[in-house]
């Protein structure tokens, strides 16, 4: 097989298990709510049983028999104290029926998280619009670490300013264009970008995210627009994604990647 088509069948794999992971039973299809106590300081969260309080770093549930919490796979009754669910959204502490209860902490402020199986927005789920692979799209990337880590505020997708972590700056070249993007380095050393380009909010979701692998001992990683995604809130309204930040808007039409939800069905 030549490189090309190891290339496109690495790329279809990608996009299958891309749709079968948000089309899960508890991918960002099936968020339905994300409740700020503090816009509920009576305790009570919409479509929620029990009593929530905040009492610093520990989040409080009291809950009744009646209430068909189940705390670690078993039914609960009573009071527990809860720190933030740091795994995936099956691994959280908390169920009700088959919904998943996730436990969410943002700059001080705790949220409680409503995945549900049978979201309206799971079953309405056609596919993801993807363009066809451009190798124009996929090219080599500098990346150059901050002397120390940098957080901005941006918008969020919920209408309220958070900070972002930044750590360094990817450098890129596109059709003879030198571009860069400020990006941030997760905990397996690989690189985020939260970026916008020319077809944002025309054809293509407005901003998206990039997800470039660890740099090697020069700072060299692969940038692949051909992989840019759609982040969590082009599925469920109730997610908190980052804007991009400063810089982070290109001048390029990066006609690759993700570009919205489908709305009607390939033949």
């Amino acid at each position: 097989m030549s490189t090309t088509e190891d290339t496109l069948r690495d790329f279809k794999e990608w996009h299958e298990l891309r749709t079968a992971t948000v089309s899960a039973p508890y991918g960002p299809l099936a968020l339905t709510g994300t409740h700020w106590l503090a816009d509920h300081p009576d305790g009570t969260l919409p479509g929620l049983p029990g009593h929530w309080s905040d009492d610093g770093d520990e989040l409080v549930l009291t809950a009744a028999a009646d209430d068909g919490v189940s705390l670690d796979g078993r039914p609960f009754t009573g009071t527990a104290r809860l720190a933030p669910d740091s795994g995936p959204v099956t691994a959280s502490r908390l169920g009700l029926g088959e919904r998943r209860l996730v436990v969410l902490r943002r700059e001080g402020l705790w949220a409680v998280r409503d995945f549900d199986p049978d979201a309206a927005a799971r079953g309405a789920f056609i596919g993801i619009d993807v363009s066809t692979y451009d190798p124009g799209f996929a090219v080599e990337g500098r990346f150059t670490p901050y002397e120390r880590d940098r957080t901005v505020r941006v918008g969020n997708a919920d209408g309220v300013e958070r900070g972002l972590g930044l750590g360094g700056e990817l450098a890129f070249t596109l059709a003879g264009k030198e571009h860069t993007l400020q990006v941030s380095v997760e905990g397996d050393g690989s690189l985020w970008a939260v970026f916008a380009d020319g077809t944002s909010g025309v054809s293509s979701y407005r901003f998206r995210f990039l997800r470039p692998a660890a740099p090697d001992e020069q700072g060299r990683t692969r940038v692949d627009f051909n992989r840019s995604l759609l982040p969590p809130c082009a599925f469920a309204d109730h997610f908190i994604c980052p804007f991009p930040p400063p810089g982070n808007t290109l001048t390029a039409e990066i006609a690759a990647g993700e570009r919205n939800l489908s709305s009607r069905r390939h033949v």
